[in-house]
Order: C-alpha cells, then structure tokens, then sequence
C-alpha cells in the first residue's frame, strides 16, 4: 500500500481542539465581516473566506443555523447554500478566470471535517496544472495572493452582483 503525507496539517490538527463555541457562529455574531474574512451575507447563509486555503480564493458557504449535516438543515437553507455555491462558482470563474473547481463537503469527523458540528461547502477555483499535489508531496502550497488581497476582490464581486 501506498502512503501519501500530508504534514502541513500537522500544525492545524495539533493546535485544533475543542472550542466554547463554534467558529462559524462566533463570526457572524461580531460586526468584524472584514476581520473575519466574511465576503457575502445572506439570508440564511454567508460566505467566507477560508484561512487556510488550498488555491487563491477558497471559500466557504455556511448557513447561520447550525446544524450538523445537510439533512438537518431545513429547506429553505438547503436552497440558498446551492444557489450561493452557484453564485459563487459563477463569480469565482469571472474573477479568478477559473475553468474548473472543486466543490465539498465533510460531514462529520470521521470524513475530514475540520469543524464538525457545522456544515460549510468550500469552493475552490482550479486550473490546469495548478499545482495540483504540491501540498501532499511536496509539503508547500501555492498561494499567490495574500488574503487582504482576495478579501477585497471577492467582496467587491460579490457586492456587484
């Protein structure tokens, strides 16, 4: 059998434990969007950006209730998390000029999710040949914007529509 490391998680796994509250609630209830990478508040849903990214522009879209898994989100939550992945995908293309992404979700610990108690999607825009293993081979990622960066790009796209 073949083993594929991934060290670089090594900092976040060792450092990630139990917190008193869920990061993705703690950050919509602060007035700090900017501070805490928020690009996009929905109805139900909100979008940021992750803090540590695969590719420039990884996001997330989270829905404000929080629930453990998909089917325990309601409808109308359920509707808006896919319209604003769409949305998403759509805005990252024009800004990134992103011709692939990879969309997901872990539901669950025991499927890699980081943050376990709260669905997220993440979206990342992809290119040819963008690097694709460096992380898991390579032990280095390729991030050639600083967050501020994207940060500003994003929110402005997604405030335009």
């Amino acid at each position: 059998m073949d083993h594929l490391w991934s060290p670089w998680r090594y900092k976040y796994v060792s450092t990630a434990g139990p917190s008193a509250s869920c990061i993705f609630c703690s950050r919509t209830q602060e007035a700090k969007d900017e501070e805490n990478l928020i690009i996009h508040r929905g109805a139900r849903t909100f979008v940021l950006l992750n803090l540590y990214p695969y590719t420039s522009g990884h996001l997330m879209i989270a829905p404000y209730a929080h629930v453990a898994t998909l089917a325990d989100s309601d409808e109308e939550t359920a509707v808006e998390l896919m319209l604003e992945t769409r949305r998403a995908q759509r805005i990252l293309g024009s800004v990134y000029r992103a011709p692939g992404f990879n969309l997901g979700m872990n539901i669950g610990s025991c499927a890699g999710a980081g943050i376990a108690g709260h669905i997220h999607m993440h979206v990342l825009p992809r290119w040819s040949a963008d690097v694709n293993f460096m992380t898991t081979v390579a032990d280095t990622r390729v991030i050639p914007e600083a967050l501020e960066e994207t940060y500003r790009k994003l929110s402005a796209a997604f405030r335009s529509g």
